[in-house]
Parts: C-alpha cells; structure tokens; sequence
C-alpha cells in the first residue's frame, strides 16, 4: 500500500477525496454527464481540472462507451460519472461491453439521499438495490459511505479492475455523501494481486504436446493484448499460425507470415491437431466453426481459473498470456518444436485473399480504408455489414488499434466508443465504420466531437435497414419484413448542422480521395457512404462457414 506520505489528514468532502485518488492513479480523462445527485463530484472535477480533463456528452450511454474505447485503445483506465437509476441504466450496456472485453473501466455514480435509503418513497432516481445490478454488471462494485473510506475504495476498485482476468468497476455514493466534509487520509493505491504461480509440470505436458503435433494453431483473444511479442515468439517457434476471432485482432500482426484471420485460418483448421488458446474464451469453438478435427487437442493459458471449467482442455495452465507464452517457448527449447509447414499456411492466406473478394462492396470499402489508414491508425467496427466483413477482412497490425464489442456485440456502440479513443490519442488517426442503424443511436454525440475538438472521421454506410436482420428476414423468414427497413436523415446535411465537415460517396474509388482529406484535416469529419437496401455481400460465409 502506497500514499501521499507528506500529507496529514484534512478536511475534503467526499467528492474532492474520490478526486483525490483518481489522481493518485494517474487517472488524467474522466468522461461525465452532470446532473443533481453527483454535481458534488462534478464540482471536485472543475476544480481538478489542471489535473484531470473532463469531456461531457450528450447521453450516459456515450460517457460509457467513451470510456470503453479510451481504455480498449490505450490500456489505461478509462473513467465516467453518470447519475443514478435512469443514468447508469442508460449506460449499462457500455459497461457491460467494457467487462465483457475484460478492459479496465470505472463507473462512478451516486444514489438517492442517504437518508432516504430503503424507505421507497419516490425519490429522484431511485433504484431499488442499485449495487446489486451494478454487481452484476462488474467484476466488482461497492459503496462510499463516508468520505474517510474514499481513499481505500478507490484504491480497492483499480485494485480489482487490474488484478487476475481484467474487468469493469463501480463505485456509488449517496448523493449527501459528495458535498459532505470530513477528515480524510491522503490517497493510495494498492497494487494488484499476486498473478497465479505457473505449474510447470503442466508446461511441460503442453510442450510435449507441442512438439509431437503436426499442424498446431494458435487462437488468441483480448486477454493476449499485452502479450504480442511472446506470443509472436511462440508462433515464430513453432512455426504455428496464430488467428484471432476479435478481442486478440494484431496480437500477431496480418502481415506476419503466421498471423491470419479466420477466413484463412478455417482453411487449415480441419487439419488442427493441437489448439493453444491464449487468453481466449474460443468462441470460434463451438459458436462459430462450430467443428472439432478428429483428435484435436486443446491447451489454455488463460489468467482466470473459472476458465477450466468453461471450456474443457487437455492441458490447463493457469497464467498470464505474456508469462504463460514465455514459459512454454521456454520448456519447447528442451522438448523441440512441430515440423514447419510454412508454404501451406501461406498458400491458405493467398486463398482466403482471393476467396473473400466475393463480400462486396465491403472488401472493397475495407482495402481502401486500409490503405488510406497509417498502420497506427486505429479502426472501430460496429454492428454492421461493413463491420461483420471487417472481423475477416480488415489486416491489423498491432494490438488494440482494432477496437470491437466483442461477443457483446453492442449495437450503436462504435460511434461514440470511437470519440474515447481519439480522446485518448488526438495525435494519432482514428476511423469509425457504422452502419445507418447503428450510428443512430448516437448521433447526438457529433455535438460532443464539435465541442471538444475530438477529430474523428466517422463513415456511415448508409443502405437504409439493420442490413443483416433485413437479410436475415429475406431469407429465413418468407421475406417478411418487420422493422429492418429505415427510413433515415440527410446524414450530410445533419452533420454540417452540427458544425461537422461531411460529405458522401457512392463507390470504393470516390471514397480515397475524400478520406485522404478527411484524414489530414484538423476537425472532425462524417462521410456518409450510400449502399443500395440489400445489395450487400454476405459475410457470414467466413464467419460461420459449415465444415460438413
């Protein structure tokens, strides 16, 4: 445990100590919607605000999302204060998302006046049992009761959010509890616990495995964010293809010999035999391949011990997906390594380049992007058709500049995830690829990107329908339609009417010049892209393919 060890105890009110140990942990954006139960915690905040930069929004949905991609992008903390009930409801599905893609963010909200606790009288914004629907949205949530406790549950809450398998944390106080003045102790910080010590033998049965096999992959998801160059290592090593599904996209980068997508990796997955899974949950498993090759073996690295009893492997090691690789290129270097079969991982990438040119106009959207993007450009997809095409058809070349939901699959959620990450780096260029539908439910936040000068280029591809439930009732359901047609606005005109540069483009070619320029402009930019209703390619021919 760590604190200010010069400061004696003084007197804060309850939101200035909160503050106080945002800074302490080097906590410098804080994403906020004000209103009257936390105006004590807005109120600390512009006070702090030689420290700590606060950008509003529009609705606590986008404060949420906001600082999901601030924290997805950067691997800090992403931080956001939004009121109770009502608020952190309106934002629940950001941080749901956030937990589920196991990235580090805090909610801070209040609560009905302390006094009125438990007496249901129809206070503003009362929530029956708030915590518990926090706790079940979190890895873990608590609640400030006195500002004397602020110090130690900040610290608890960046404690739990960095420790083990990486989640979301929140803390409430009763809406007294931030204008209330005590005697507090300086800030801490407590430092994560201990990572899990690795079973060896169990490295060594791995290895072996490993070096017996004849066609190993590796399949890696968001837990292996930080692990790109032990996981590039072992790949290197073993001469094994490594491919991720979403979470873990760069971890190996697309333009390394053995860094695929799924498109050219389920070309060689009939032919697997062991599987090393790292820091995934594996859902091309059993929900999207949805085939296992004779024989298959399965070995997890995996930092969360729940984990060997969600999915079933020959060999479980309990590790960090860094210290976990590490290890097993380490007991490799004793036990030898598979036979190479490089020209056929590369002739597998070569088919898939060819095979998903039939996705159009998608693929032809998404090679333009790319090459118009700078390799540390970062790019946020949604749940959309251009978005389902860029899980296979988008190369990534390092991690978290493929910025996703992940099995969330949080509609609406890319637009203004996307302004958390620009927040996090102005310097460096960011797109945003939404659908019509999507891009909807946050429109208002062109407003937030005008306001603070957050320059992002978002493209909307606009073909007027939830593109895949259109396609979903055309061919499943009789062609009966219920709700995937839409009916939208001049996108053009609506963001110049919020003061934001726009314009649109009907093909691929038109689209490289505009976003060149959109690219190098110091505002933030809308292309809309119009895609005729129903003319989009399918793209769950590689998301889902059948093996049989």
């Amino acid at each position: 445990m760590t604190g200010d060890s010069g400061s004696a105890s003084r007197t804060l009110t309850g939101a200035e100590a909160i503050v106080e140990g945002l800074v302490a942990h080097g906590v410098d954006t804080v994403f906020a919607l004000p209103g009257a139960q936390i105006y004590g915690l807005c109120d600390a905040l512009a006070k702090s605000q030689d420290k700590i930069r606060t950008i509003g929004a529009r609705h606590e949905q986008a404060c949420g999302y906001m600082a999901f991609g601030y924290a997805r992008a950067s691997g800090k903390p992403g931080i956001f204060a939004v009121v109770p009930g009502p608020g952190i409801l309106n934002a629940s599905a950001a941080l749901l998302t956030a937990h589920s893609s196991n990235q580090r963010v805090l909610a801070l909200t209040g609560d009905i006046p302390s006094q009125a606790k438990g007496r249901e009288r129809g206070q503003l914004h009362e929530l029956r049992d708030q915590l518990n629907i926090l706790r079940s949205l979190t890895k873990w949530a608590d609640q400030i009761e006195h500002p004397s406790q602020a110090a130690l549950l900040v610290a608890r809450a960046f404690q739990e959010m960095s420790s083990g398998r990486r989640g979301a944390t929140a803390l409430q106080a009763a809406w007294d509890y931030f204008t209330t003045s005590a005697a507090v102790g300086p800030a801490m910080t407590l430092p994560p616990f201990p990572l899990p010590e690795v079973d060896f033998d169990a490295i060594d049965a791995a290895a072996k495995m490993v070096a017996g096999a004849r066609a190993p992959m590796i399949i890696v998801g968001s837990g292996a964010l930080d692990a790109s160059a032990e996981v590039t290592a072992l790949a290197e090593m073993t001469g094994a293809p490594a491919v991720s599904f979403r979470g873990g996209r760069g971890v190996v980068s697309n333009d390394h010999p053995l860094g695929l997508t799924i498109a050219s990796a389920q070309r060689l997955w009939p032919q697997t035999d062991v599987a090393i899974v790292i820091g995934s949950r594996f859902e091309l498993l059993d929900a999207r391949w949805r085939y296992r090759p004779p024989g298959l073996k399965i070995i997890r690295i995996d930092i969360d011990p729940a984990e060997k009893r969600r999915l079933s492997a020959d060999v479980s090691i309990v590790a960090d997906a860094a210290v976990g690789s590490r290890a097993l290129a380490g007991a490799l270097s004793r036990h030898g390594v598979p036979r190479r079969r490089d020209e056929t991982i590369a002739a597998a990438k070569a088919e898939a380049a060819v095979a998903i040119r039939a996705v159009q106009p998608q693929v032809a959207y998404l090679e333009v992007i790319r090459e118009v993007l700078p390799r540390n450009g970062f790019f946020v997809d949604e749940i959309s058709q251009i978005g389902f095409a860029s899980m296979f058809a988008w190369p990534s070349y390092a991690p978290r500049t493929f910025v996703t939901s992940g099995y969330q699959g949080t509609l609406g959620f890319g637009f203004p995830t996307a302004l958390g990450v620009k927040a996090a780096f102005p310097d460096r260029p960011v797109v945003s690829i939404t659908g019509d539908g999507g891009f909807m439910f946050a429109v208002q936040e062109l407003a937030t990107a005008v306001q603070y000068g957050i320059n992002l280029v978002t493209l909307v591809f606009n073909n007027e329908s939830y593109g895949n439930v259109y396609r979903d009732q055309k061919q499943q359901f009789g062609g009966r339609l219920l709700g995937s047609e839409l009916v939208n606005p001049d996108f053009v005109a609506l963001a110049q009417s919020f003061g934001v540069s726009a314009s649109a483009v009907k093909s691929p070619d038109a689209l490289r010049p505009v976003l060149e320029r959109a690219l190098a402009a110091d505002e933030p930019v809308l292309i809309e892209v119009k895609v005729p209703r129903g003319s989009d390619g399918d793209p769950w021919l590689f998301i889902q393919p059948n093996f049989r």
